[in-house]
């Protein structure tokens, strides 16, 4: 070196902190990362990560098929959801429990039987669709609504129809809602403390005689039945065998005219064969008629 003079080295550039991760590294991070949906493969042995590549596959063939159209998707949709759905059954993701909310213990057998699930049947191969079209259409059933809890578990929340009284017309007894409808499965039997009505058109206008006479719980405890009459009235056959013939409107009306007569007369303790509230200016009341008095027998002495 000429006048003593060295070159210096030039520093080397200190190289980036290395951003690659070991396969292992990866794995830890994504076992971190467990998402609600994904807890229950950690729970059979799957990694959230693995969990993930399967979900993200399941999604991609999904997206596939909703690309294509007409009977060539529905089958291709078929056939890619029960392979899916064998695929993940293997790895844990299979019926093991069916829990029924919102429904009594006889609405439950039917809804069950409706449901035809049985155990270990691949989970994510369910047509939630056809299976609530299928409960919906069980007389029981109101509303309903299907979660698939992964991996083992069905939830069904039904909102079971109310059962309001029991309809009798043409010689069958059937159970009823607050909306008339009848409730195919249920066993009229079965339901003998709900109030009886009777004949043509009675499921149909139900709610408005119970309303009327349920606001009367002293009234309420002596109809035996309510029976619609030419499909425009009421009659209120008393448990004692007495009737009450109400107007085809103004029900309330007529039943306060038979509070205050019961106030005064107390003619509902009293009895009668027939009382006529169909005119709201006048009252009748056919008395029982009073039993003949036999003749002595002789014992002929």
């Amino acid at each position: 070196m000429r006048g003593g003079s060295r070159t210096q080295p030039k520093p080397r550039a200190n190289s980036p902190p290395s951003t690659a991760k070991s396969p292992a590294s990866r794995g830890r991070e994504a076992e971190g990362y467990s998402p609600l949906k994904l807890r229950g493969a950690q729970g059979i042995g799957l990694s959230a990560y693995h969990a993930m590549l399967a979900v993200s596959a399941v999604l991609v063939l999904a997206l596939a098929v909703t690309l294509l159209t007409g009977d060539r998707a529905q089958k291709l949709g078929a056939a890619t959801n029960s392979a899916v759905g064998s695929r993940f059954a293997a790895l844990g993701f299979k019926l093991k429990a069916v829990r029924v909310q919102g429904a009594s213990k006889l609405a439950t057998a039917d809804i069950l039987k409706t449901a035809n699930v049985y155990r270990d049947m691949p989970i994510l191969s369910m047509d939630l669709g056809k299976l609530q079209s299928d409960l919906q259409a069980v007389g029981w059933v109101k509303s309903v609504r299907i979660i698939r809890l992964l991996p083992d578990t069905l939830v069904l929340q039904v909102a079971e129809r109310r059962q309001i009284a029991i309809w009798q017309d043409a010689g069958f007894a059937k159970v009823i809602d607050d909306q008339g409808g009848v409730i195919r499965e249920a066993d009229a039997r079965m339901f003998s403390g709900l109030p009886l009505v009777v004949g043509e058109g009675a499921n149909d206008h139900a709610m408005d005689i119970l309303n009327a006479v349920s606001r009367r719980p002293g009234l309420m405890a002596q109809v035996e039945a309510m029976i619609r009459v030419d499909n425009r009235r009421w009659d209120l056959r008393l448990k004692d065998g007495s009737i009450i013939q109400l107007p085809a409107t103004n029900i309330d009306g007529a039943l306060i005219a038979l509070e205050q007569l019961e106030v005064k007369s107390r003619i509902l303790e009293l009895g009668f064969e027939r009382l006529d509230l169909r005119d709201p200016n006048m009252v009748a009341v056919r008395p029982r008629a009073v039993p003949a008095m036999g003749h002595l027998v002789s014992d002929g002495a």
